[in-house]
């Protein structure tokens, strides 16, 4: 049994971010910072109690250094954040803190003894690794949302902060490039690491084309592989997208991939593995090559 701290950022994994602490079967802090309607979200989530840090409009990221200090105070064995951008500053400088271990991608959070196990995605969500730690331990969490149960509320407690960093937001606007295409098209067909070779991007394209569709991609194909620019690059750390259609091409659907179509109004998953994941969160699904699919596709809309 062990404590744990969750840092919520964001009203929409606050219920994910209590649920996997509760693996570790002891008592759960929420700190949310932000405006109050995210500390009344992480309330009714399941914590036991909730602390706030009103952010006043200043970015989260300017108040790492005191969500650090709060933390740290308490000696939570583990601390659980989302793997946004914000969530990430505010864990690290608390992994700093506390001189904890980070481990990212956590999916199942549980205790053995004194030891906090923690299993993650990893290559893609392509394996689940299993890792025991002694001492305190930060994980972004990388798992699926889930619904809030409607726990009854519990209090928020506003909490005092040190002087906010010097950071300000300037100005917003959208990312220049193929980006800010794929964010406007009704429809996006993103490819994978299922496709064998950077030449069979044409059959993709061609595809594309035939619907009126942007390309998109999964991260490993932007980043790793460079076949396709990374502002086309559709996930948490990348483009998030809210298309009509959204057709996944050789993706497997790791949670970080996910997080960039969760607002898509229909998403088709083509994969030759019938129990990838993106099968669970499509509105429909093929199973089959996708040099085989993609072809047949193309011939259903010619007719």
């Amino acid at each position: 049994m062990s404590d744990a701290w969750i840092i919520v950022t964001e009203e929409k994994q606050v219920a994910a971010l209590v649920a996997a602490a509760k693996g570790l079967g002891g008592k759960i802090t929420a700190i949310a910072v932000g405006p109050r309607a995210l500390a009344d979200a992480a309330a009714i989530a399941g914590p036991d109690e909730v602390k706030w840090v009103d952010a006043k409009g200043i970015p989260v990221e300017a108040y790492a250094g005191s969500v650090a200090r709060l933390v740290a105070a308490a000696l939570p064995k583990v601390v659980v954040a989302s793997g946004t951008v914000e969530g990430r500053v505010l864990a690290g400088a608390t992994a700093a803190r506390l001189g904890a271990a980070v481990i990212p991608g956590g999916l199942k959070l549980s205790a053995l003894g004194d030891r906090t196990v923690v299993e993650r995605a990893d290559l893609d969500g392509r394996v689940v690794e299993t890792i025991e730690a002694a001492g305190p331990v930060v994980t972004f969490y990388a798992g699926d949302d889930v619904a809030s149960e409607g726990f009854a509320a519990v209090p928020v407690e506003p909490v005092g902060t040190d002087a906010a960093a010097d950071i300000l937001v300037e100005k917003t606007e959208p990312a220049a490039g193929a980006g800010a295409g794929i964010n406007q098209a009704a429809v996006v067909v993103s490819v994978g690491r299922g496709l064998k070779k950077k030449d069979d991007l044409a059959i993709v394209h061609d595809l594309a084309n035939a619907l009126g569709a942007e390309i998109g991609c999964s991260m490993p194909v932007a980043d790793d592989l460079g076949w396709v620019e990374k502002e086309r690059y559709v996930g948490r750390s990348g483009q998030h997208i809210a298309p009509q259609l959204y057709i996944a091409i050789g993706i497997r659907g790791a949670p970080q991939h996910l997080e960039g179509i969760r607002d898509a109004k229909v998403v088709v998953g083509i994969n030759n593995d019938p129990d990838a994941p993106i099968f669970k969160f499509a509105d429909y699904g093929i199973v089959g090559d996708l040099y085989d699919v993609i072809p047949a596709l193309q011939a259903a809309l010619g007719k």
